[in-house]
């Protein structure tokens, strides 16, 4: 269970710039210290000590803030940054070289049993505060903008961003207005929106002016 620790280690200091020595990530990253207990914890969940794992997961949330299922599937070089507030359900699947940031939620979406979280594919990214809730496909090295909530399949090599979460860009084309994802510099529906009504409502006083005259 520990044969990957060096690995994960190591991807800290490819993704993370202010990663600074060996010493200092395994001392003050909670997301490797979560990884860590999921290591331990899945192995127990698998021998079906159910109850041992839960407890177990529980302490590793009290103190690193990020709570993972024992009974979630996590593939080579996962990379929790900084990790408040991250969940990740029972049935959850993550491939490799994926990363996630705070506050992401990989959830479900009702009571139903079986498989009802999502499979996450390689070299995906979700950025802070997404959501990805249900019991569908993250396609490979798709992008998940910040505060995303995505309820349907993504297709691979995807960028989605918004409320629900749709597809802006396609295997590097652009399907709607958008850009390439930056945490600073997203598409912002709402703003869309606001920018939309004003033209309208501009259209129409000039026409009730015209109609005065």
């Amino acid at each position: 269970m520990f044969r990957h620790l060096r690995e994960d280690i190591q991807t800290v200091f490819e993704r993370d710039p202010a990663a600074k020595s060996w010493f200092e990530v395994l001392l003050c990253y909670p997301g490797i210290h979560a990884l860590i207990c999921h290591r331990i914890n899945h192995w127990l969940y698998n021998h079906k000590l159910f109850t041992l794992a839960r407890f177990l997961s529980q302490v590793a949330r009290f103190f690193t803030g990020i709570e993972i299922h024992p009974g979630a599937k996590i593939g080579r070089r996962f990379f929790i940054d900084h990790g408040a507030g991250v969940v990740i359900g029972e049935t959850t699947e993550i491939g490799d070289d994926v990363t996630i940031y705070q506050g992401v939620t990989l959830g479900g979406t009702g009571k139903e049993k079986g498989k009802r979280h999502p499979t996450i594919g390689n070299g995906v990214m979700i950025s802070a505060g997404a959501k990805v809730l249900g019991s569908f496909v993250v396609g490979d090295n798709a992008k998940i903008g910040a505060g995303a909530v995505v309820l349907k399949e993504v297709p691979p090599n995807a960028t989605v961003v918004g409320v629900p979460g749709r597809v802006v860009i396609q295997d590097g084309v652009r399907v709607t207005q958008g850009v390439d994802l930056a945490h600073n510099n997203l598409p912002d529906p709402i703003m869309k929106m606001i920018e939309s009504m004003e033209q309208r409502i501009n259209e129409l006083e000039q026409t009730i002016a015209k109609l005065k005259q």
